[in-house]
């Protein structure tokens, strides 16, 4: 069938790892924001997005109220969010975002798989420069007139506003802004379907499809350790 039918299937095969993957990462997302603003929805601004994304991916409410449950009740491991940077194959940076219980096994399995792919673990500040950080949300504009909203949600940061053409609005804050996108938009009513913090490349590097091939090697072993949450990388 081809190299791109074999193409597409590792992308899909990588696609359903990610998902199996989700509500374990979700669970340690909601450990997080429990410990720092408490199990109330209604008073934590994170978890509520947080669980708007744990719905998005189908993750049942009983998991979701039982990691809750599990974090108020202190029966989860103290988990902790660390970044780690990485320089891959054909000098692509990789950025990638943690929830750890234990750093020091989390390096040392990081460095693991930079040392076997042929690439390196970078210290703190030294890749991260070339991300900028940006809130990300996806909503439901439920009938708003898109020109009307565009000019009243400037005014809490809003960057970019895209029609996904699956019926939702996807809006770019700069990451000092999200706070003030989320609330304006709770305060209008607008459902959040997905909202996150994202690291956007500045600057990309241009590979082959070979050098891509061995680049996404890197990063699939990376992305299948439980710790990590999410991986940014400047690979076009």
């Amino acid at each position: 069938m081809g190299r791109a039918f074999e193409k597409r299937k590792h992308k899909m095969f990588a696609n359903n790892s990610r998902n199996s993957r989700a509500f374990t990462k979700i669970g340690k997302e909601i450990a997080i924001a429990v410990k720092a603003g408490g199990p109330e929805p209604e008073n934590n601004s994170r978890l509520r997005v947080i669980i708007a994304n744990a719905k998005a991916v189908n993750m049942p409410k009983a998991n979701i109220d039982g990691a809750i449950q599990r974090a108020s009740s202190k029966q989860d491991k103290d988990f902790q969010e660390v970044v780690y940077e990485g320089k891959g194959l054909h000098s692509v940076a990789i950025v990638i975002e943690t929830a750890t219980d234990n750093p020091t096994r989390t390096v040392a399995n990081l460095r693991s798989y930079f040392n076997k792919k042929g690439g390196q673990l970078m210290v703190s500040g030294s890749l991260d420069f070339l991300f900028e950080r940006k809130g990300i949300f996806k909503i439901k504009p439920n009938g708003v007139s898109v020109e009307e909203f565009e000019l009243e949600m400037i005014d809490y940061g809003l960057e970019e506003v895209e029609d996904d053409g699956e019926g939702h609005l996807m809006l770019s804050v700069p990451f000092t802004e999200f706070g003030a996108m989320q609330q304006a938009l709770e305060e209008r009513k607008i459902e959040i379907v997905n909202a996150e913090l994202m690291r956007i490349p500045t600057t990309f590097v241009d590979v082959s499809e070979a050098h891509e091939d061995e680049v996404n090697v890197l990063l699939d072993l990376i992305d299948e350790d439980d710790d990590v949450t999410k991986i940014y990388h400047n690979m076009r």
